[in-house]
């Protein structure tokens, strides 16, 4: 039996709160998380929308992560 690890190289993380306070706690967790795989943030993308059932704003973040190139 084989065993084979591949790094990862691409990673995309979709975040959502209803204060950006929790956004920005969840953001920094995910980054720390992923520092451990070995990828850093390369995008960020990030929208506020108003969610009409819970009569507040909703916002979303897009983190995208990359693996760090391979040494040589």
């Amino acid at each position: 039996m084989g065993l084979i690890l591949d790094q990862i190289e691409d990673q995309i993380e979709c975040l959502e709160a209803f204060d950006l306070g929790s956004l920005e706690k969840n953001i920094a967790e995910k980054i720390e998380l992923n520092k451990a795989l070995m990828l850093r943030v390369h995008a960020v993308q990030h929208q506020a929308t108003f969610h009409p059932v819970q009569n507040k704003m909703l916002y979303t973040a897009l983190l995208h992560f990359k693996g760090k190139p391979a040494a040589k």
